[in-house]
C-alpha cells in the first residue's frame, strides 16, 4: 500500500477544493465478509493537472469522472489516478465492494457470542477511511458529508449527525459541517440506547444489547459527567458546541480508549463495567469523556493541517480533560492519577532512543506511516504536562484567551502549531514563541536536583537544572509533626523559577547575587532546614526530581506521613525514577512499599505503586532467584491492605488489594479456595473479572486445565469470557498449550485484535522460563511476516503484548537488536520493538 507523503498532501491541497461527499453504504449484501460502498465526490480543480483518490476495495466495480467511465484496472495499490483534470468543478463516482475488518480498522464487524447479535462501527483515523469509501484522504481537505446506510431490519444507525430511518429502510444522516475525512463516523447494529436532552441538544449513550443492564446502571453517572463537562467547556470557550447532537457509543474490540468523531464519540466498551471497579477507574472513564469532548473544539472544529501536529490535538485534550474534570465534577483529585500513571508513561517514552520532540519538525513526519508512531506518552502525557507548565507560566486567563482566539481564527478549517502559538502570543506580552522552542522542540527529561545548606539562621536551597528547559515549580518544605514523628506537616510552599541552562541564572534570594552558576536557581529561607524538601510539589512541571540526602532519608522513613496525595505521588515517582536509573535498588523500593503503602489513603497511588512493583520490579528488574521473595513481600503487603479494609470502609482499596494478591500468588491454595467458594472472605463476591483473573493465575501455576477453562467459558459465554478463556489457555505451562497459542497468534490469522491480545497476554509468564525459551527466537522469525500480512493494528499488538518481555538477558537483547537491523519491518512493529529492546537493556542495567 502506498502511504501518503506530506509533500503529496501539500500538492493536492493546493490543487483541489473538495466541497461534498455523498456516501451510500449497503450492509445487507455481502454476508459476513463484505459490504457495498458507493461514493460521489464533488470537488474543484484550481488548475489543470493530475491527482489521485484513495480506496482499498475488495472489488472496484466501476468509476466515472464527470459522467465518463474510468478503467478500474488503473487502481494501483490504494490509489486511483485522476489524470488530465481541467480547471473547474468535477464529480467523481466510485462503486466498490469493501471488506469488513476484524482488527479495529475501517468498518469493524463483531458478532457478540453472548446473544449472536452483530455490530459494526468505523475507525477511520489516519488512513483507514479508504477501507470504507473512496476519499481524498488527508486532514486539510475538509468537506461536508452526506451519509446513507442500508442496514438489516432491527438495526439502528448512528452517525456524526442526527439520523432518520427512511421509508425504504435506509438511514440518512444529517449533512455534516466541514470536517476531515478521518472524522466521518458510523455505528450500525441493534444498539441498546439511553437518551436525554441537554442545552437543546440530544444526548445518547449506546452499547451492545448484552451490556444493556450495565449501561443502564451507570447511565445517570455518565450523563452527569457529560453535562458537567459540556457546561464547563461552554464557560471556557466562546465558540459554542459546533455539531447537532452528542452521542457516545461503547463499541466492541476498539483499539484505542476512544475516538473523537464529531457528534459520535466511540469508546471501548470495557468502559461499560460488567464487574466491580474502583473509583479511580470511574475517574479514568470520566477523564476519557472529558478528553474526547475537548476534541469537539480542538481537533474537530479546528483540525491539524498535517499529522506532525497530532500532539497538539491529544495534548490539549489530555490537559483539558484532567483540568475540567477537577473543576467541574466530583473527581477533584485527577492530577494525582495523572502524576503517578499517565506522567510516568511520558517519562518512560522520553528516555528511549525513539523519543521525539512534543512537536516534531515537519521533516520528521514525512508520511502517514511515520505519523502513526507518534501516538505515545510524549504526544499525550508529556504534551499535557508541557501545557500545564505553560498555564502555570502564562496564567490561565491569557491561556484561555489565546485558545478562544485560535478557535475564532480557524473554525471549521485547519491550523498548524505556528498558528496556535501566534494565537497565544496575541493575548500576552510573554515570549510564547521562545517557550515553544524550549519546551516543544526538544527531547528528553530534565532532572532537577536540590542542594541544601544552613548558615546565619537561614537555610539555603540551590536547584540545579540538568537539561534544557526553564521550569516554574513549587517547592514544599515539611517538618516532622512534634506530636507524632511518623507524620509530616507543611511548613511552607513557595514558587521558584529555574532558568534554561543556556541563560543567565535567576534567583529568588532576598539578597540576589550575580555570580550564581548557569542553570541554577537559589533561595534563602529563615530557620532550620526542613526534614523533607520536595521540588515540584504541585507537579506543575515535567522533570525528574531528586532528593537531598536528608529528604531521601525522611521520605523512605515517613512517606505515608506526607499530608498531600499529590506530593506523595511526586515522591513515589521520584523513587520509581531512581530505580529505573539504577540509583535505588529495586528491593529498597519494595521495602518502602511494604513500610508505607498499607497506610496510603489515595487509591491512585496504591494502584500505581503496586503495578510498578509487580509488573516491573518483580517481573523484570529482579533476577529470577529474587522473584519469589518479591512476590512474598507483595502478598504480605496486599494481606495488610485486606486486613485494613475488613470493615467495608474502602471497597475500592479492598478490590485493588484482592486483584494484586491474586497476581502475586505463588501458591494456588488461597485463590483456589476463593474461586471454589465464589467470594473472598469478608468480600467481595467474585464477579466475572475476578473469576477470570484467578483462573488465569491458576493456569500460570499449573493448577487448572482445559476442562475447567471450558466450564468457566460456558458459565460466561460473553466476549470478555472468550478473551478470558484464550488468556487462560495460553497461560497453561504445557508444550501443547504453548504451541496451540503460538499457532493461533502467528500462523492462523483468524484471531480478532482482542483475541490476539488476550492470547499474547497469557503466553509469556516469568514462572515458565524453561518452556518458553525456544519461543524467544521464534518470536523474531514470526512477528515480522505477521505484521506484513495483518497490518499496523496487529503489528502494534504483536510488539506490545506478544513480545518476550519476561526474558531479560543479553541474548534476548542481541536477538532484538539483530531484528531491528532488518529493512523489511513494518514501521508500527519497528517502533514497538525498538522500545521493548531498550526496556530490556534498562532491565539488565537495573539488575546489575
Amino acid at each position: 500500500m502506498s502511504v501518503l507523503t506530506r509533500d503529496e498532501a501539500q500538492t493536492r491541497a493546493q490543487f483541489l477544493d473538495v466541497q461534498r461527499y455523498r456516501i451510500e453504504l449497503d450492509l445487507t449484501t455481502g454476508g459476513e465478509d463484505t459490504f457495498a460502498s458507493r461514493t460521489a465526490i464533488h470537488f474543484t480543480a484550481r488548475t489543470a493537472g493530475d491527482t489521485f483518490v484513495e480506496l482499498k476495495p475488495a472489488t472496484l466495480r466501476s468509476v466515472t469522472l464527470d459522467g465518463q467511465p474510468l478503467d478500474p484496472e488503473t487502481l494501483t495499490e490504494n490509489r486511483l489516478a485522476l489524470p488530465h483534470l481541467t480547471a473547474g468543478p468535477h464529480e467523481l463516482h466510485v462503486d466498490a465492494v469493501m471488506n469488513y475488518s476484524h482488527t479495529g480498522e475501517g468498518l469493524h464487524r463483531f458478532t457478540d457470542p453472548a446473544d449472536g447479535e452483530t455490530y459494526t462501527y468505523t475507525q477511520l483515523f489516519m488512513e483507514d477511511v479508504q477501507r470504507v469509501f473512496a476519499a481524498f484522504d488527508q486532514p486539510d481537505l475538509k468537506a461536508a458529508f452526506d451519509l446513507t446506510v442500508k442496514a438489516p431490519d432491527g438495526w439502528k444507525v448512528l452517525a456524526n449527525g442526527i439520523t432518520e430511518q427512511q421509508a425504504d429502510g435506509r438511514w440518512k444522516a444529517a449533512t455534516t459541517p466541514l470536517i476531515s475525512t478521518y472524522l466521518v463516523a458510523l455505528a450500525a447494529g441493534p444498539w441498546h440506547s439511553v437518551t436525554t436532552e441537554h442545552a437543546g441538544l440530544p444526548f445518547g449513550l449506546h452499547c451492545r444489547r448484552s451490556l444493556a443492564p450495565h449501561l443502564d446502571a451507570d447511565a445517570d453517572e455518565l450523563f452527569e459527567i457529560t453535562r458537567q463537562c459540556y457546561d464547563r467547556y461552554h464557560e471556557k470557550f466562546d465558540e459554542p458546541y459546533p455539531f447537532d447532537s452528542y452521542d457516545q457509543a461503547f463499541v466492541p474490540e476498539f483499539n484505542a480508549g476512544a475516538m473523537e468523531n464529531p457528534g459520535l464519540v466511540t469508546f471501548r466498551d470495557e468502559f461499560v463495567y460488567r464487574s466491580a471497579v474502583t473509583d479511580t477507574e470511574r475517574q479514568t472513564r470520566a477523564m476519557v469523556i472529558a478528553h474526547e469532548m475537548a476534541h469537539m473544539w480542538f481537533g474537530d472544529l479546528v483540525t491539524l493541517q498535517w499529522w506532525d501536529d497530532i500532539w497538539l490535538n491529544e495534548s490539549f485534550a489530555e490537559y483539558m480533560g484532567y483540568q475540567t474534570l477537577t473543576e467541574a465534577t466530583r473527581f477533584s483529585d485527577t492530577w494525582v492519577d495523572f502524576g503517578i500513571a499517565r506522567k510516568a508513561w511520558g517519562y518512560d517514552a522520553d528516555q528511549r532512543p525513539t523519543t521525539h520532540p512534543v512537536a516534531p519538525a515537519p521533516d520528521a513526519v514525512p508520511d502517514t506511516a511515520s505519523a502513526m508512531l507518534n501516538f505515545d506518552g510524549i504526544s499525550y502525557a508529556k504534551g499535557a504536562s508541557a501545557l500545564r507548565q505553560l498555564v502555570a507560566w502564562l496564567g490561565e486567563k491569557d491561556f484561555l484567551a489565546g485558545i478562544n482566539t485560535h478557535f475564532e481564527r480557524h473554525k471549521f478549517a485547519n491550523a498548524t502549531l505556528a498558528d496556535f502559538i501566534d494565537s497565544l502570543a496575541s493575548t500576552t506580552d510573554r515570549d510564547v514563541h521562545a517557550w515553544a522552542r524550549q519546551w516543544l522542540g526538544t527531547t528528553g527529561v530534565d532532572t532537577l536536583t536540590p542542594t541544601v545548606t544552613e548558615a546565619d539562621g537561614n537555610w539555603h536551597l540551590t536547584v540545579t537544572q540538568h537539561g534544557e528547559r526553564p521550569h516554574r515549580l513549587t517547592v514544599g518544605a515539611y517538618d516532622r509533626d512534634i506530636n507524632d514523628g511518623r507524620h509530616l506537616v507543611l511548613r511552607e510552599r513557595f514558587d521558584i523559577d529555574v532558568p534554561q541552562t543556556t541563560h543567565a541564572a535567576r534567583t529568588t534570594d532576598a539578597a540576589e547575587t550575580s555570580d550564581a552558576p548557569r542553570g541554577e536557581a537559589t533561595t534563602a529561607r529563615p530557620g532550620r532546614r526542613p526534614a523533607l524538601l520536595v521540588l515540584n510539589d504541585h507537579d506543575l512541571t515535567y522533570a525528574k526530581v531528586r532528593l537531598d540526602d536528608t529528604s531521601a532519608e525522611t521520605a523512605l522513613r515517613s512517606l505515608a506521613g506526607v499530608p498531600d496525595a499529590l506530593t506523595r505521588a511526586v515522591l513515589w515517582n521520584t523513587l520509581r525514577d531512581m530505580v529505573r536509573d539504577g540509583e535505588l535498588p529495586p528491593a529498597a523500593y519494595l521495602e518502602t512499599a511494604r513500610a508505607h503503602l498499607a497506610e496510603e489513603a489515595d487509591l491512585a497511588v496504591v494502584q500505581g505503586v503496586l503495578t510498578f512493583a509487580g509488573t516491573q520490579i518483580a517481573n523484570r528488574y529482579l533476577a529470577a532467584a529474587d522473584r519469589p521473595a518479591a512476590l512474598a513481600l507483595l502478598t504480605d503487603l496486599t494481606r495488610a491492605l485486606l486486613r485494613r479494609t475488613e470493615d467495608g470502609s474502602n471497597p475500592g482499596l479492598r478490590l485493588t488489594a484482592v486483584r494484586h494478591f491474586i497476581d502475586a500468588a505463588a501458591q494456588p491454595d488461597t485463590i483456589r479456595g476463593w474461586l471454589d467458594d465464589g467470594s473472598v472472605p469478608g468480600g467481595p463476591e467474585l464477579d466475572p473479572e475476578l473469576r477470570w483473573r484467578i483462573l488465569t493465575r491458576l493456569a500460570v501455576l499449573g493448577a487448572t486445565d482445559d476442562k475447567e477453562i471450558a466450564a468457566a467459558l460456558a458459565a460466561d459465554p460473553s466476549a470478555t469470557g472468550e478473551e478470558g478463556a484464550a488468556r487462560c489457555r495460553a497461560a497453561l505451562p504445557t508444550p501443547a498449550a504453548k504451541e496451540a497459542a503460538w499457532t493461533a497468534m502467528f500462523q492462523s490469522d483468524t484471531l480478532s485484535n482482542y483475541l490476539f491480545t488476550a492470547t499474547a497476554q497469557g503466553f509469556w509468564q516469568p514462572e515458565q522460563a524453561d518452556i518458553l525459551q525456544p519461543y524467544v527466537t521464534r518470536y523474531y522469525q514470526d512477528a515480522v511476516p505477521l505484521a506484513a500480512r495483518r497490518g499496523p493494528a496487529i503489528a502494534e499488538a504483536a510488539g506490545r503484548y506478544a513480545f518476550p518481555a519476561p526474558v531479560v538477558d543479553a541474548d534476548a537483547v542481541h536477538l532484538g537488536e539483530t531484528c531491528l537491523d532488518r529493512t523489511d519491518l513494518l514501521p508500527a512493529l519497528r517502533r514497538k520493538l525498538a522500545d521493548q529492546v531498550d526496556d530490556l537493556r534498562r532491565a539488565l542495567t537495573v539488575r546489575s
